[in-house]
């Protein structure tokens, strides 16, 4: 699995470097993103004041693909991040592991006003672990495991490509827990032995890219579902934010955030004891090789002029 992260980032940094320059999608079609890589490593020799050799790896990247045209808005947004660390003595663990591919669509009703439709789909690429005081390993995660399915069906407010909130009546949320020995013991809310569970209920999304100031871009979305044939009152929440700092061409600084509260997810503690839901952060921070990138169709007046 990481030989093929490797490739994959490898891909998405040529799509990068090809992708600096403008007017290469024709027509409706526009296509931007970043990624950014971070790397750190402390070597240590007859050190006096202690410390431990340590290695670092960290990658993120944030893909968007628009469509618009007439009364039609299409967006495609995929999120994904990696990171993994290795401290002399101790297994290699995960800093980061996530993707999350969105589709949306709308059909404009008035003025920034849409009937929209939203796909989404969320897990991770490789296994996780709980590592307890007694320095044992315990599977808490794996790929599709949990993994998400999310349909909705709702109105849209959506002034430009920058911003837009969605609410949604009703939808479907399925949750796919498909490594064996988590199903059976009926992680994440599905029965035992079970792996999937079905959710409907209602749902809200918004969604947000600011430029703080030159150079410098937030981009954040929070979700929240409620399931109502069961604790409707429980909301769950999906909250993440990205802060990109652009250095120069190649170099950038970024802080992410992100919050989860699942009424599904059990909390387990340092003892390896299960405890009740409760909420998760992570954060990130790195600074390392970035890359941005943006084509928008061609400007044929523009054109006209130039020649």
């Amino acid at each position: 699995m990481k030989k093929i992260l490797l490739v994959f980032s490898v891909l998405i940094t040529t799509v990068s470097l090809t992708g600096q320059k403008a007017d290469t999608i024709p027509g409706p079609w526009k296509f931007q993103g970043m990624t950014s890589y971070t790397y750190s490593q402390v070597s240590l020799v007859n050190w006096a004041q202690g410390g431990d050799n340590n290695s670092a790896f960290n990658g993120i990247a944030l893909l968007n693909l628009y469509y618009t045209k007439n009364k039609s808005s299409w967006t495609n947004t995929l999120d994904m991040g990696y990171g993994t660390q290795k401290v002399d003595g101790r297994a290699s663990g995960k800093t980061d592991d996530h993707f999350d591919f969105l589709s949306k669509y709308g059909y404009k009703t008035g003025k920034n006003w849409y009937i929209s439709v939203l796909l989404d789909i969320r897990s991770q690429f490789t296994e996780g672990y709980k590592v307890t005081s007694d320095t044992s390993r315990t599977l808490i995660s794996d790929f599709m495991s949990p993994g998400y399915l999310q349909l909705a069906l709702g109105m849209e407010y959506k002034p430009n490509d920058k911003f837009y909130f969605m609410l949604s009546p009703i939808g479907v949320r399925e949750t796919f827990v498909l490594n064996d020995s988590l199903s059976a013991h009926g992680a994440f809310g599905v029965d035992p032995g079970k792996k999937i569970r079905t959710e409907m209920g209602a749902s809200a999304r918004i969604s947000i890219t600011h430029d703080l100031m030159k150079n410098v871009t937030l981009t954040t979305s929070m979700d929240l579902f409620s399931n109502l044939l069961d604790k409707p009152q429980n909301v769950d929440v999906n909250w993440r934010a990205l802060i990109d700092m652009k250095i120069n061409k190649f170099l950038s600084a970024n802080f992410s955030l992100a919050m989860v509260y699942d009424d599904n997810i059990k909390s387990v503690d340092n003892e390896g004891v299960v405890h009740g839901p409760k909420i998760q952060l992570k954060e990130l921070i790195g600074v390392g090789f970035s890359f941005k990138f943006i084509s928008t169709q061609r400007n044929p007046n523009l054109r006209k002029k130039e020649i």
